[in-house]
């Protein structure tokens, strides 16, 4: 065959398939735009019931939704057991709250999560809270109960101490919320504090698509709950950490010395401050998530914007002094731990040390003695 020829065969074979493999191309990118579209309308659909609970569009495909994973490496069960628990998923509406009990915006997020509770579950609702920790002292069941307690949480926590759930999520907030329906597909998410009411609703008709797949006469779709949102600060510090393995990417100590892993360094406060830093005095040890008072005396000096300030810190038994703008705290400004210009620090867990009338810009500053711990601040 001549070399013409034969060239001129190949060049045509070569526009062929290309021209196919453009034609396949194609017919793959129409594919993966319907798709997408298809799956926005899923997404739109639970959210296109209105209040009365008349859907607007036909129910959508559960299948289009992921799976939830299994509730792994779980260490402890709290008003549960792992028995009760898994018989109790079977056929309900789930939500999956991931929280700790230190974590300020997951405390505000509680008595919400309760109502519902207190609402839906003779309806279908079952809400699991899946405790993560944020601190080594988070992992110990007893003091997950005691906070159990105090925020009166009536329905079931399981620990994930090793954030093996967490994990399995894909889950990276406190708080985090995540709803299955009755078949178990993820059908809402929600991160961090807010959006309540239409995590309500998207409650509702997710226990109404149930009521009618399961052929039961009841409806979940009420007045919604109504209470009052926690509202932030248009400028506000944000969260302070105190140990050298959370301070990557967000290091606001603002001593001159520095982090010193596993080390005790003796902290000089400098008479120049920058805004939304801490600076300590005296003598502490530097810990994996906190900072650890050792010397006698020693203070954490730390100029701030918002109107509420937490600490999340230990020691029991110590009392730590608090001066707003160099003076004893007042009651106009004292939080629901501070009286008389302090606090005792009774347990591991958050504190609430400050609460003005408005949010404004103050230094804070904190005198403990040997033995406090903290291990953030957190505002509101």
């Amino acid at each position: 065959m001549r070399k013409e020829i034969k060239t001129a065969i190949i060049g045509a074979i070569i526009i062929v398939a290309a021209i196919g493999g453009i034609g396949v191309f194609l017919t793959s990118l129409d594919k993966t735009v319907t798709n997408t579209a298809s799956q926005t309308q899923v997404d739109k659909t639970v959210q296109n019931t209105n209040n009365t609970g008349t859907k607007s569009a036909a129910y959508p495909d559960e299948n289009n939704y992921p799976l939830a994973p299994d509730l792994t490496g779980i260490t402890g069960y709290i008003n549960i057991t792992p028995q009760e628990l898994q018989i109790q998923m079977k056929d309900k509406v789930v939500l999956y709250d991931f929280w700790t009990y230190s974590c300020i915006n997951c405390i505000r997020t509680l008595p919400f999560l309760e109502s519902w509770n207190e609402k839906y579950a003779d309806k279908g609702l079952l809400i699991i809270g899946v405790h993560s920790p944020e601190f080594e002292f988070e992992k110990d069941i007893n003091n997950v109960k005691m906070a159990a307690q105090k925020y009166n949480i009536t329905y079931p926590i399981v620990l994930d101490s090793n954030h093996q759930t967490w994990d399995a999520f894909s889950n990276r907030y406190w708080p985090a919320e995540y709803i299955t329906d009755d078949l178990g597909h993820i059908r809402h998410t929600n991160f961090g504090e807010g959006d309540y009411a239409n995590t309500e609703q998207v409650i509702q008709q997710l226990l109404d698509q149930r009521a009618k797949r399961l052929g039961l006469d009841v409806t979940a779709n009420q007045n919604l709950v109504n209470l009052q949102e926690h509202q932030f600060a248009l400028f506000e510090t944000p969260e302070l950490y105190f140990g050298y393995n959370f301070a990557d990417g967000r290091n606001y100590f603002g001593n001159i010395e520095g982090f010193e892993p596993e080390k005790t360094v003796n902290y000089t406060i400098p008479s120049d401050l920058q805004k939304d830093h801490f600076y300590l005095g005296g003598q502490w040890q530097n810990l994996q998530d906190s900072m650890k008072l050792v010397s006698d005396s020693g203070k954490i000096v730390l100029p701030y914007t918002a109107q509420d300030v937490h600490i999340v810190a230990s020691g029991p038994g110590n009392t730590i002094q608090i001066l707003l703008d160099g003076k004893p705290v007042t009651s106009d400004d004292a939080g629901q731990d501070t009286k008389d210009s302090t606090a005792t620090i009774s347990e591991n867990r958050l504190y609430n040390i400050i609460s003005s009338k408005q949010a404004g810009s103050h230094t804070l500053t904190i005198i403990g003695h040997p033995g406090f711990e903290i291990y953030t601040f957190t505002f509101g």
